[in-house]
């Protein structure tokens, strides 16, 4: 939104993914005014099953410090110190809503499965990516380049569901 010009922030309070990527656009569309015509917003975190899906929504300020990694992956790791690793599933995901003047939006979902390490591996990415374990590579989220990444991750597949659905939604228009 920097790029844009767009200097606005949207409280996400949302209790799911879905809520706060709608909030998201459609806060943004009403704020941008008749600038443009759409606007695509994203909410994303980690579900992790042995916590009931913890700390999805508040992934970034899941130790109580917004956006601060180490201690996000800190409290994430001795929350599951007991925990067996066969346990220790988790999920990458991404909520993508596309809201659009005159036109119901779309709110989308995209995930991909993993394990929760018990030591970090790798420097790449960011956030709870270096005890991430993606088994289809062997390899953690921070072991991956970014074009791996990229081929595999949560948002490539809720950016993929989003085309599905606008090409489902363009097939019923004619």
């Amino acid at each position: 939104m920097r790029e844009a010009g767009i200097s606005f922030e949207v409280e996400e309070d949302g209790t799911t993914f879905e809520e706060n990527a709608l909030k998201k656009a459609q806060e943004t569309l009403a704020f941008v005014g008749d600038r443009f015509d759409a606007v695509l917003a994203d909410d994303s975190g980690l579900c992790v099953d042995a916590l009931h899906g913890a700390p999805g929504v508040y992934s970034a300020r899941f130790s109580g410090d917004a956006h601060n990694d180490a201690a996000n992956n800190a409290h994430l790791i001795d929350l599951l110190k007991d925990v067996p690793d066969s346990q220790r599933t988790a999920q990458f995901c991404c909520c993508a809503a596309l809201a659009r003047r005159g036109a119901k939006p779309i709110v989308v979902r995209g995930t991909v499965d993993g394990m929760i390490l018990r030591e970090a591996r790798g420097e790449n990415g960011f956030g709870y990516d270096p005890y991430f374990y993606y088994s289809p590579l062997s390899k953690s989220f921070a072991e991956l380049s970014a074009e791996e990444k990229n081929a595999v991750s949560h948002r490539k597949r809720a950016l993929l569901q989003l085309r599905e659905a606008l090409h489902v939604e363009n097939r019923r228009c004619f």
